[in-house]
């Protein structure tokens, strides 16, 4: 049902959008036809509004990866420097905070360990909207940021880093299906020990389950159906357990290899002394107002490694 909600908000942009379009085109045939200039200036101020709309819906379309359309948590973490490098972290938290409440999206705080002089050491934030996750994957990496020190008494300069985690947003609690065709069960005699018989009868349950070849057995309850209820449960027990490594494996996956916070890793610099200046080393986007990008405004340097990874891979991750 979520995915539903997801695939209609985004349908929904889209013919709004379409129709807008189509409005606007025939304005402007109107006041071509009727040589209404007013008119047709009012139509055309729209025009780069509409554009801009269009290029945000493009870029929906190329978020095709399987977790793309699902909200985010954004884990930031403090690397080298120790309290300036805490304080940091804390303003990339606010950042990504900002960034998510100006898509309309809804921030949360699910977790924060404040520093020890100032800021977080680490904080965790979720974010809820479609594609927040496709978006906010270009964040992840270490962030770097040159400034003078609120934290030294002589204002020198220092170099802070501070990585960042981007994962999609699970979608409920784990949940087995077990398919019937899959269980081959089996009855036999249950037996104490030595080998005697306790029960006359085929009371004791075997189940075989084809896909992951788990065998599971019961024959401590004194009916045949007690002892397949239960040796059911052990089974979804087990296949869970089998489901929660998988899911671990995979959010490793997603992670990506683990990443120091300090020199030589960074994906993008902040500085704010000598000069002003945001680099993003993987594209080369440039912004002379720290202070806006600091804001929320990361929708220039996203865009660009959306449409670089496209081109580099034919297509997202």
């Amino acid at each position: 049902m979520r995915r539903l909600a997801r695939l209609r908000e985004v349908s929904g942009r889209w013919l709004d959008l379409e129709e807008r379009v189509k409005t606007a085109a025939g304005l402007l045939a109107l006041a071509m036809e009727a040589g209404d200039a007013e008119m047709a200036a009012q139509v055309a101020a729209e025009a780069p509004g509409l554009a801009a709309e269009a290029e945000e819906r493009e870029l929906d379309a190329v978020l095709a990866g399987e977790y793309d359309d699902r909200g985010a948590v954004i884990a930031v973490h403090a690397g080298a420097g120790g309290a300036d490098s805490q304080d940091w972290a804390e303003m990339l938290l606010r950042m990504f905070t900002r960034w998510a409440q100006g898509r309309g999206y809804g921030a949360s705080l699910l977790d924060l360990s404040p520093g020890e002089e100032a800021g977080v050491k680490s904080a965790t934030l979720e974010v809820a909207g479609a594609f927040a996750y496709g978006y906010a994957k270009a964040e992840r990496g270490v962030h770097r940021l040159v400034r003078l020190s609120p934290f030294d008494a002589g204002h020198a300069r220092h170099t802070s880093f501070a990585l960042v985690e981007v994962l999609p947003e699970a979608e409920g609690d784990v949940d087995v299906a077990i398919d019937p065709d899959d269980l081959t069960i089996d009855t036999f005699k249950a037996s104490g020990a030595g080998g005697q018989h306790v029960q006359k009868n085929s009371t004791a349950v075997r189940i075989t389950h084809a896909p992951s070849g788990l065998v599971v057995s019961c024959q401590n309850e004194r009916s045949q159906l007690q002892n397949k209820e239960t040796a059911l449960r052990i089974l979804r027990s087990r296949l869970m357990e089998l489901e929660l490594e998988r899911q671990a494996k995979e959010r490793a996956w997603l992670k990506g290899e683990h990443i120091a916070a300090g020199w030589g890793n960074q994906i993008r610099s902040y500085v704010l002394h000598p000069y002003k200046m945001v680099k993003d080393h993987r594209t080369g986007v440039e912004s002379a107002n720290p202070d806006e990008v600091l804001g929320g405004g990361l929708e220039p340097f996203i865009r660009a490694y959306l449409r670089a990874s496209v081109g580099a891979e034919g297509g997202t991750e």
